[in-house]
């Protein structure tokens, strides 16, 4: 029987394969309501305004690609956190998820 480690700390619990995987796609739903919600953005308010981003990747798809890779809280913060540095003032470039 395979096993999947989930949770975090020293004492984490030890679930069978399904259940592990089950886990595992649970913590991932609030992240996937964030995409789902850039997405939103994208089909409405983004289809009116061009396309002025000066970064790259665009700051929607930073915004995925954060919320992808480190979930709801610390990928909406870092988002968050390219929405303000997004200004007229802001040299731009290549900016990646890291």
């Amino acid at each position: 029987m395979t096993t999947a480690r989930v949770g975090t700390g020293q004492a984490g619990i030890v679930a069978p394969g399904r259940l592990g995987r089950a886990y595992a796609g649970v913590l991932r739903l609030p992240g996937l309501l964030g995409i789902g919600l850039v997405w939103l953005y994208r089909v409405t308010l983004g289809a009116l305004f061009p396309t002025t981003c000066k970064y790259h990747p665009s700051c929607s798809e930073y915004a995925v690609q954060a919320l992808r890779r480190h979930g709801l809280v610390r990928g909406g913060l870092m988002a968050g956190w390219r929405l303000l540095r997004c200004n007229p003032w802001s040299r731009g470039g290549f900016d990646p998820v890291r």
